[in-house]
């Protein structure tokens, strides 16, 4: 019974905490608009409701498919960095060298208009997955690379002492061990998945951030307009933390449950 009243003051305790930051953030943007006496209207958005819901579901389109082919690419290259033919672990490493040491910005307009006029490739979204999903894997494959490297060796060899083939130990022992590791840093990089998107605007691909801009040059509320988007994208990126979590939490139980049996 003590440890039920307990938990409770745990999550009042909780609740009121956040509860106190919200209205200290609140209070802190209050203060900050009126000392330069700025009238925001929200009002000017509501005629353009149908354009800001394509571009929110597009941005949602890009972020989902470049989620999905980035984990692809960042899989492939952290076990390839590892591979016994040179050509390959080279081929791989280079890859991450260059995307890590080279801005996003530079990386958009070189593989879309130099490569990608090169290739064929004239669909602007499908290029942009492409662009954002090499970027990102470059990220990925060192974060799956740092996870696999962490998991103990003395895992594998129980593994096989057991008599566990290979598929198995991967299924009950590196799957749940590794998740359980990397998920921090990989909802991290999928926030900025989401974030990111927005420099495809250079390339005037339709998705948020290109379509606020649009109404900015129209109904000239660049407050209210870029208030609005930042809010729309927190949004997204605080839905995929929350997800990330429920994950962690799950895989973490299972890497326990399995660590005893």
């Amino acid at each position: 019974m003590r440890r039920t009243d307990d938990k409770k003051v745990t999550v009042l305790n909780k609740v009121i905490s956040a509860a106190l930051v919200i209205v200290i953030i609140i209070f802190f943007m209050w203060v900050s608009i009126k000392a330069i006496d700025l009238k925001l209207d929200f009002t000017t958005l509501l005629e353009y409701k149908q354009r800001l819901w394509q571009g929110f579901c597009m941005t949602i389109i890009i972020s989902i498919g470049s989620l999905l082919l980035s984990l692809l690419i960042g899989s492939i290259t952290a076990i390839g960095q590892n591979s016994r033919i040179l050509t390959i672990s080279y081929l791989c490493k280079i890859y991450i060298q260059i995307i890590r040491g080279t801005p996003l910005l530079v990386q958009i307009y070189f593989f879309y208009y130099i490569i990608g006029t090169a290739w064929g490739v004239d669909n602007r979204y499908i290029a942009g997955i492409i662009i954002l999903s090499i970027f990102e894997g470059a990220y990925i494959s060192e974060i799956i690379r740092g996870g696999l490297e962490s998991i103990d060796s003395q895992q594998y060899e129980i593994s096989k002492a057991i008599g566990l083939t290979p598929r198995k130990t991967f299924r009950f022992v590196t799957f749940p061990i590794l998740m359980s590791r990397v998920l921090p840093a990989l909802t991290g990089q999928f926030a900025s998945i989401i974030k990111d998107s927005s420099l495809l605007s250079v390339i005037a691909l339709i998705e948020l951030t290109q379509t606020i801009q649009e109404i900015s040059a129209v109904n000239f509320r660049m407050f209210e307009n870029y208030i609005f988007v930042g809010a729309l994208y927190f949004i997204l990126t605080f839905a995929v933390s929350m997800l990330s979590r429920m994950f962690e939490r799950r895989y973490k139980h299972e890497y326990r449950a399995k660590k005893y049996l």
